[in-house]
């Protein structure tokens, strides 16, 4: 946390920026007020820099358009009906909302929107009082009329108003909560969190698309564990996402020191700092850490009590693959991400078997086919999933999976990237078995890839010659 002279000095500095000056300026001279608004001046605060340009107006759209226009290297319109008018400005890309003072029937899944005449008034409907704050342009005036300075020194994320009220009016703001503890390492109010156990029901209102983007906001945070703890303990993981508080209190066999829940929280934690060591500077992976939340939710539907009171939990992942599907589409996640986070959850179990024996080169090639394009994750998912107390038993795993990752770099650096294909593509198994395009020309395909998996790189003349042959005892 900068100290308030600190974080003045850096918004005075970047007030002082070329697009933000020169947003000020104009609308100053078309007698306009501006104000910069929400995350850069929270930021600002906690020593970090926003990506994003907010500001707030009492212009209407059209009064901003006439000023933005001359100005900006291109405009979208795409969010005047909500009031807001995106433009390219001296290369920064800045979003400028007129006043707002909606209201929302406790029914509809959008507010009506209404627009306002007071800086104060808009800040006060926002949805935590850390992100109601405000700087005056071009006066560089801190406005804070709910407390929100206060409650970034001590940390606590609470409403401008009663949260009953600011979450009545727009359930959504419950799920930011939730995004906001984890993104900030802020401590949630508990007025707060009781009118969120209170109004859970209500996030059933709100659009699938609005509730998909938070949750994907949560999860790309750098650490979501306290959010996802707030959506289960205050009830709305049951609406949105059932499968997660489905898995406390059932017990792994392979751990029984804790619940599924806590372990799948475990193993997003560890996937999340091995994605990082791996791939240092990229983007947040949402489907790697939707998978490694999810991995194990096929548990509580397999789950069978064996003899000597042995708990298994036989196909859940086959199982639970099936369940994310489920989900994903009907929060409305993309047929990509659906197919990936299914896929990497259908093979998390694969490598155990590694550890146990010895895998021929075959095995270790179908181990590569079966991941495809999602062996990254897969490497990275099935390191995380390794949760135990047992030093020796970890290391073990470890060390089975250093070495099952150094015979596939060394089986692709001997057999070239294009190992995992057959010797004879669909076009040359046409032309030397006289066939037109078929079940057949499927049926060959699927022959020449299992010796492939089973022999490694044949040759053309060779993977020929086996063609002919098994085309004739076939």
């Amino acid at each position: 946390m900068q100290s308030v002279a600190t974080a003045l000095a850096r918004l005075a500095e970047l007030a002082a920026s070329p697009a933000v000056s020169t947003l000020a300026s104009a609308f100053s001279a078309a007698g306009l007020e501006l104000a910069l608004v929400g995350g850069p001046v929270r930021d600002a605060f906690l020593g970090t820099r926003s990506v994003d340009l907010d500001f707030t107006t009492n212009a209407t759209p059209e009064q901003v358009l006439d000023v933005v226009v001359p100005l900006a290297d291109a405009h979208w319109e795409t969010g005047r009906q909500f009031g807001t008018i995106a433009a390219r400005v001296r290369g920064e890309t800045v979003e400028i909302t007129t006043y707002r003072a909606d209201s929302y029937d406790g029914e509809s899944r959008k507010p009506e929107v209404q627009f306002g005449d007071s800086l104060e008034d808009d800040l006060i409907r926002r949805d935590f009082t850390v992100n109601s704050l405000a700087l005056r342009l071009p006066e560089i005036v801190l406005v804070d009329p709910s407390g929100g300075l206060e409650d970034l020194m001590a940390g606590v994320l609470r409403t401008p108003v009663a949260p009953e009220r600011s979450f009545g009016e727009d359930p959504l703001r419950m799920m930011r909560g939730a995004r906001f503890a984890s993104q900030l390492g802020f401590r949630l109010d508990d007025a707060a969190f009781s009118a969120m156990e209170a109004l859970a029901d209500r996030i059933t209102g709100i659009s699938l698309e609005r509730v998909n983007d938070e949750l994907s906001k949560l999860l790309r945070t750098d650490a979501p564990r306290a959010g996802l703890r707030i959506l289960v303990d205050s009830g709305l993981a049951d609406r949105v996402l059932p499968e997660l508080p489905g898995l406390r209190l059932t017990m792994d066999e392979h751990h029984h020191h804790k619940d599924v829940y806590e372990h799948s929280l475990t193993v997003l934690d560890q996937a999340i700092e091995l994605e990082r060591e791996r791939n240092p500077g990229s983007t947040p992976d949402l489907v790697l850490r939707l998978a490694a939340l999810l991995h194990d939710i096929g548990k509580p539907a397999t789950r069978r009590l064996e003899g000597g009171g042995t708990v298994t939990f036989h196909h859940h992942d086959t199982v639970g693959a099936k369940m994310a599907k489920k989900r994903l589409r009907e929060l409305r996640y993309d047929n990509d991400t659906i197919r990936d986070v299914a896929r990497l959850i259908e093979l998390h179990l694969r490598f155990f078997g590694y550890s146990d024996g010895v895998w021929t080169d075959s095995a270790v090639r179908r181990y590569v086919r079966d991941a495809g394009d999602q062996l990254e994750r897969l490497h990275i998912l099935t390191r995380a999933d390794v949760t135990t107390r047992n030093v020796r038993k970890a290391d073990r795993l470890a060390f089975a999976y250093d070495d099952l990752e150094d015979r596939i770099r060394a089986l692709q650096e001997e057999e070239g990237r294009a190992a995992l294909r057959p010797d004879l593509d669909g076009e040359q198994i046409m032309a030397i078995l006289d066939l037109t395009p078929g079940p057949d020309v499927g049926a060959a395909y699927r022959f020449l890839m299992e010796l492939r998996l089973d022999e490694g790189p044949l040759g053309e003349e060779e993977a020929t010659r086996r063609l002919l042959a098994w085309w004739r005892d076939r």
